[in-house]
């Protein structure tokens, strides 16, 4: 037997995510990768990706206070 267990994917239900959770799908989608985290989860992306999306989640919500 394998050490792995299999995992259940979780549907995402677009309505039940928070304004920050919704960012983050968006701008993975901007950035080509919704697809890697739908059919992977978000553990599947690299530091520099997740730091990315990251930091693009930091500056728009910067954008949006100072608006």
């Amino acid at each position: 037997m394998s050490g792995k267990t299999a995992k259940k994917k979780k549907k995402i239900k677009i309505d039940e995510l928070t304004p920050e959770e919704k960012m983050k799908y968006e701008i993975a989608a901007e950035m080509g990768l919704l697809d890697k985290v739908m059919t992977e989860g978000w553990q599947a992306l690299s530091a520099k990706e997740t730091g990315k999306i990251g930091g693009m989640v930091s500056r728009r919500r910067k954008a949006e206070k100072s608006h």
